[in-house]
Order: structure tokens, then C-alpha cells, then sequence
């Protein structure tokens, strides 16, 4: 059932969005801006070129604030991910990943070391969710505290630290994954150097009551343009990164999902924290063993995207269904179909064909590495 657009959330943002001519659908429970008169096509073209500016602040930040010290806090939230938190500099962030008893993802996530507390973004659709598994979890070592009062952008591609810079000229010096607070005339910004694009870029959260002035600032530099949904997920799967509730579940574990990468040593097996942490038996076993099924990239023979949900095929004809695409669409800066699925290992090998079923008629596809387009982080 849609939900009525009078019972979503709007960001601060909103007024802005309208104005700038937005076409507004529902996400997350939000109104939010799927693209703007620019087009999909052109707004992800443009983020790739020169400054694409995202509102993101239906996204969940969270203040966990040790009630003793860090190192508690830090073991409490390692108890939670199979992500290594001890050891995580001042003023570093990291991507985060909370899983179940069997070893699916809760959420995806990021979080960063502020000094004396630790700041997380969580999933717009998963954070009441996160909050209160935060809440029950680490009640005992930390406050955790919903940050209600401040924006949360994403200004992505090339451009964009020239674009930052002449507002918050600090940001410049940044590398990829830093995060730091810089004082401004739109007030004190939490400036982390990362995003979902592919691109270099940041996320500024910024306070609620200078957010549209921010964003306009931002706005009025030629480089930068408004940047809807439509493009920051076509962006987003050029970049092979996942998407929460698509290529993720609580069905699938961050092995599966290609998130090997995430775990460091010192939580895997013979690490010095290992295990210890939901699903711990299986995720280690999988790192071991490898998994029964992993996602992979997927290139469409021809021109018609391939959607969520279509089935993989291992033959042109009869054969057996071995997966599923999980996220589809069309390229713009391949200019071609791509997507993500799901696949045994027997057919992840890249060049290995399977075959999509769209409308009753089975198409050729070749399975790929990821991303489709090399990223371009500031390390």
C-alpha cells in the first residue's frame, strides 16, 4: 500500500526541494526527491563530471557516549559486528555492519571515532530498528543518542573538494574515511571524507537551522547540482556497492554479500578478538570454506536493463534456476545494462554465462567483476 503523503517525514530540506522543482516520491517514510528537472540520466553524468549534492538526512545519526570509558564502549559495539572497533583512530571512520545468530545483515553502516564518543550513520529504514538494538545491548557502557537536530548531505564527484573547500577550507587536507568538526558560518559541520557514488567526496551533517542556507551555498557554486534517488542509485551500483534491504538481508551474510573485506584479521579466526559476535560460527566458516552462494557482477547481453528479482538460469533452455538478480538498471557511465545478483560458486567465475528470464524469454549474461566503473576515493 503507498503510504499518503501527508503521513511522511520531510528533512529540513524539504521547502528546498520543491522549490528547486523536484519530483517527490515516498522512501523510507520520507517525501523525498527522486530527480530533478536536470533528469536521472543527466544528474549521474554530472555527479561523475563535476558536484552532485545529495540530501541524505533521512538517514539515521546516532551519538554513542561511553558511560565510563571508550574501551568499554568499544568491546560492547564489537560485540555487536564482526568489524574490528578497538584500534580505530581519532578521527577515522569505518564501514560497519550489524548481523544476526545466523550471521545475516541487520544494517549496514558507518562509524567513526570522534575522540570521546563514536558517531554512526545507520539506514534510514533500519534505524529505529538500530537505535533500539543499540539500546538494549550497550545500555550498560553507553548513552545512545539520537541525533534529531542536524541535516545529513552528500557533496559527491571531482569537483567536490573545491566545492567544500570555499566553504570549510579544513576539509581540503582530508583522505578518505577522515572525519573531522569544522566551524563555519553555517555552524559547527561534521565532515566525513566518504559517501555511496564511487566518487571522491563528503558527508556534512550540519545543523538543522543552517541546513538550507548550507545547502544553497553549496548550490550556488557552478559545479554542484541537485541530485535526486534516481541517480544516487544508478551511481551506487556502478560502483558495485550494496544497497540495505536489495543486495542485503538478514537472510544473507556479509561473506555472501563480498564484504569480506570489512572483517579485519584481528576478528577472524586466530585474530586476537575473534569470533564474539552474532553469527559468529558461520561467518568464520565461511571465511574458511567459502559460502554457498556470493553476489557478483552481471552484465546484460543487448539493451534491456535487468530488474530485481529476475531469475538466473544456468541454460538458455529448461536448465535450473541457480539465482536472482538483486539490484538492475542501466549504466550511464558504462553506457550499458548492469546489475548485482546472487550466484553459486561454481558460477561466479567472471566471463561465466547465465541467463536472465525477463518476460517469459531467457536472455544471455555474463557474469563480471565489480564495481563496473573503478572508484576514485582521495586516499
Amino acid at each position: 500500500m503507498t503510504q499518503n503523503p501527508t503521513e511522511l517525514k520531510r528533512t529540513p530540506l524539504h521547502a528546498l526541494h520543491l522549490l528547486l522543482g523536484a519530483k517527490m516520491v515516498p522512501f523510507a517514510g520520507y517525501d523525498m526527491p527522486v530527480q530533478y528537472p536536470m533528469g536521472v540520466l543527466r544528474e549521474h553524468l554530472h555527479t561523475r563530471a563535476h558536484a552532485g549534492l545529495f540530501d541524505v538526512s533521512h538517514m539515521g545519526q546516532v551519538v554513542l557516549r561511553p558511560r565510563a570509558d571508550m574501551a568499554a564502549l568499544e568491546a560492547g559495539l564489537e560485540a555487536l559486528m564482526p568489524v574490528a572497533v578497538s584500534g580505530l583512530g581519532i578521527g577515522r571512520q569505518r564501514y560497519g555492519l550489524f548481523t544476526n545468530d545466523t550471521g545475516g545483515v541487520l544494517d549496514d553502516l558507518m562509524f567513526a571515532n570522534r575522540g570521546d564518543h563514536i558517531l554512526m550513520v545507520v539506514n534510514a529504514a533500519c534505524k529505529e530498528a538500530d537505535i533500539a538494538h543499540l539500546q538494549t545491548h550497550l545500555a550498560d557502557v553507553a548513552e545512545v543518542l539520537p541525533v534529531t537536530d542536524r541535516a545529513l548531505l552528500a557533496l559527491q564527484g571531482p569537483q567536490a573538494e573545491a566545492a567544500l573547500a570555499r566553504l570549510a577550507p579544513e576539509t581540503r587536507a582530508m583522505r578518505f574515511m577522515d572525519v573531522i568538526t569544522t566551524m563555519t558560518e553555517f555552524g559547527a559541520l561534521w565532515v566525513s571524507r566518504s559517501g555511496y557514488t564511487g566518487e571522491d567526496g563528503f558527508e556534512i551533517s550540519v545543523p538543522e537551522m543552517h541546513a538550507e542556507g548550507f545547502a544553497r551555498a553549496l548550490l550556488e557554486i557552478e559545479s554542484v547540482a541537485p541530485i535526486g534517488l534516481g541517480a544516487r542509485d544508478s551511481l551506487r551500483l556502478e560502483a558495485g556497492l550494496c544497497l540495505y534491504g536489495h543486495d542485503m538481508a538478514p537472510e544473507i551474510t556479509p561473506v555472501q554479500a563480498g564484504l569480506a573485506w570489512a572483517i579485519q584479521k584481528s576478528r577472524r579466526s586466530g585474530g586476537a578478538r575473534e569470533g564474539g559476535f552474532p553469527g559468529a560460527a558461520q561467518i568464520l566458516a565461511e571465511l574458511a570454506e567459502g559460502p554457498a552462494c556470493i553476489r557478483v557482477g552481471l552484465r546484460p547481453d543487448g539493451r534491456a536493463p535487468m530488474r530485481e528479482g529476475t531469475p538466473l538460469w544456468d541454460a538458455p533452455e529448461q536448465g535450473t534456476v541457480r539465482g536472482a538478480v538483486t539490484s538492475g538498471g542501466f549504466g550511464p557511465s558504462v553506457k550499458a545494462p548492469i546489475a548485482m545478483g546472487y550466484v553459486p560458486p561454481a558460477c561466479a567465475t567472471p566471463g561465466t554465462q547465465v541467463w536472465g528470464e525477463l518476460r517469459g524469454k531467457r536472455l544471455p549474461v555474463t557474469v563480471c567483476e565489480l564495481p563496473f566503473r573503478p572508484s576514485t576515493y582521495k586516499r
